[in-house]
């Protein structure tokens, strides 16, 4: 079963008061910012940002409240997000996070990581980075070659990690390693929670075409992991990260990445009075309103405890697509535009234009969601 009435979201009692709460943080703290960074803001991290949304109880909001969680609703949880993306809060330094390490956890770590972690999470201390993709492996994430030994001491780690999200500003990996052999395969897989600081790791930033370095390079070293910061069953982590994974594929920041775009456009066509500008914000309005729709009936489906991975992927797959098309749809209409004059509407959309192709790459490539969906689907 896809989308249905079955798990509609509903908006909470106070939707409304909450809504406003949030606007007003993230506006004071954005109020002198440049416009540029209102775009793309879930990979911009900021620690003091993400203090501030531990200090108004906007992080860890469904955890339990004896790990410093503020047990709120997942509707309310979505709201926070939404409006955050919205605004163009700088909220990377805590986004994975709170988004899904704390979840993942919650459900499969032990009692002394949850203790260890999760209170500096909700605080807005820690961050956390993903340990998924290899080079060599592309988008066959079960290829991965990683390798942990176990030993007397605890595990021994040696390989390399690519494209993980500001390692280099983050506390702690939770990477998927091969514990066994590479014949078998996905069963062959385990997640380590790996303290970053350890000996052995070095992280080297990846420069992009922006002259961001919001991506990395990890290397391991021989480094050596106690078995006490595995995380699940052995051999379990490819059941883990899969569920994981729905978590990081279906939230509003698969389709809120160019929001800020959208918002600078219909200011323009508020002045110009052109008919095709008027066109195009209308038509990008609507394609933001259905994946809005489909993105929070995924949300209600994960409240209630299913793992919504088909609905999910068709969610990152559509809403990666519409966040690329944007850009390039305002670049075609609007040929007046000079990107070497300096003016916030120029430089938003030069950097979109050369950032938004590794939106579909950064949570699973286009090829990989299809895949996803059409075996869901029962066609392959």
């Amino acid at each position: 079963m896809l989308m249905s009435d079955t798990f509609r979201f509903t908006a909470p009692p106070g939707a409304d008061e909450l809504r406003a709460k949030v606007r007003e943080l993230a506006e004071g703290y954005l109020a002198d910012k440049d416009p540029v960074t209102r775009a793309n803001c879930w990979m911009r991290p900021d620690p003091a940002f993400s203090l501030l949304a531990g200090e108004a109880g906007l992080i860890g909001m469904v955890w339990p409240k004896k790990y410093g969680g503020h047990e709120r609703t997942a509707a309310e949880r979505y709201i926070v997000m939404e409006e955050l993306l919205a605004a163009g809060a700088p909220v990377c330094s805590h986004w994975v996070a709170d988004r899904q390490s704390g979840a993942l956890l919650l459900k499969y770590g032990t009692e002394e990581q949850r203790q260890k972690i999760i209170p500096g999470i909700v605080r807005g201390e820690t961050y956390f980075c993903i340990g998924l993709s290899e080079p060599g492996s592309g988008s066959d994430l079960a290829s991965v070659r990683t390798r942990a030994t176990h030993t007397a001491e605890g595990w021994r780690i040696n390989g390399q990690k690519i494209w993980s999200t500001i390692a280099h500003k983050s506390h702690y990996m939770i990477a998927l390693i091969r514990t066994g052999s590479e014949e078998e395969r996905q069963k062959g897989l385990s997640q380590f929670l790996i303290d970053l600081s350890m000996p052995g790791i070095d992280i080297r930033p990846i420069r992009d075409l922006t002259g961001t370095e919001e991506f990395t390079e990890v290397f391991f070293d021989d480094v050596l992991v106690p078995d006490s910061m595995r995380i699940g069953e052995v051999g379990e982590g490819w059941k883990q990260v899969t569920a994981e994974l729905a978590l990081e594929r279906s939230g509003p920041e698969r389709y809120l990445t160019s929001f800020s775009l959208l918002n600078a456009l219909i200011r323009f066509g508020q002045t110009s009075g052109r008919d095709d500008i008027r066109r195009l914000v209308g038509q990008a309005v609507a394609e933001l309103w259905s994946l809005r729709e489909m993105s929070m009936s995924t949300a209600a489906k994960l409240a209630s405890g299913e793992d919504p991975v088909v609905e999910a992927s068709i969610v990152k797959d559509l809403g990666t697509g519409y966040e690329q098309e944007l850009p390039r749809a305002v670049q075609a209409l609007l040929e007046e535009v000079d990107f070497a004059s300096g003016d916030d509407f120029g430089r938003l959309l030069a950097y979109l234009l050369q950032a938004s192709p590794s939106f579909s790459l950064r949570g699973g490539t286009r090829e990989v969601l299809r895949g996803i969906i059409a075996r869901g689907l029962g066609l392959r």
